[in-house]
């Protein structure tokens, strides 16, 4: 079957607006672990305000990635399964499509030392919780994995995410079709679990613990980068 010209061309334009969009997102990161960094070191001296308002500043920056994401899934989900934008490496820490959500209550147990205990009892009730709804999830994906005859959903993402469309049958097409939009569901549910549960656990938290977590989240993203680029560039040395 022979490769759709105009589909390539659209899918690599794609690829190439979100990883522009991605570089400036982290440049942004950068600058927001500054702010949060500067924030911890001097809680004395910012008001409750101060700490909510840089918060906000945070959530939305995230939710900004997650939006631009969802155009990408619209587009063609199979590149969020094989994404250029993150190396091997990152990807090997991701669960459909991304983090796992439970990472949020392992950060939060490492960077915050004084949950009171109501605090804790609920961020262990949310994690029940989250678990449970990632054990739906693996179940879903093992569902469409099970409809897919031969090769696994990753096979699949690095031969069609970066190919795009190409000639088929008219059963060829119903089967992507369906595979298609069952993964975008998949995938806006993970998405939208990740992001309810970074909202929860901001609820929990006091903003200074706030600025703690998210100072430790903001950290170990980039230092996974940056240990994936260090590693990178040793291959290409070699």
């Amino acid at each position: 079957m022979s490769e759709n010209p105009r589909a390539r061309y659209n899918n690599d334009d794609n690829v190439a607006s979100f990883e522009t969009f991605f570089r400036a997102w982290l440049v942004r990161q950068e600058h927001l672990l500054d702010e949060l960094i500067s924030a911890q070191e001097n809680h004395h001296q910012s008001r409750d305000e101060d700490l909510k308002e840089l918060v906000k500043r945070v959530l939305a920056h995230y939710q900004q990635y997650y939006q631009e994401k969802s155009k990408v899934a619209q587009h063609n989900v199979f590149l969020l399964f094989a994404p250029t934008w993150f190396t091997p490496f990152e990807q090997t820490f991701f669960w459909i499509a991304g983090f796992n959500p439970t990472l949020a209550f392992r950060v939060v147990n490492e960077s915050v030392k004084d949950l009171a205990d109501e605090q804790r009892q609920r961020m262990d009730s949310l994690s029940v919780e989250t678990r449970v709804e990632e054990k739906l999830l693996n179940d879903e994906l093992a569902r469409i994995q099970e409809s897919v005859a031969g090769p696994t959903i990753m096979e699949l993402a690095r031969r069609r995410g970066r190919l795009g469309e190409w000639e088929m049958t008219e059963g060829e097409e119903v089967t992507e079709s369906n595979l298609r939009a069952s993964l975008e569901s998949l995938v806006a549910n993970a998405d939208m679990l990740r992001t309810t549960t970074a909202a929860k656990v901001v609820e929990i938290l006091d903003p200074l613990q706030n600025v703690k977590f998210f100072t430790a989240v903001a950290r170990l993203q980039l230092r996974i980068r940056r240990w994936a680029s260090h590693g990178e560039s040793e291959k290409d040395e070699s």
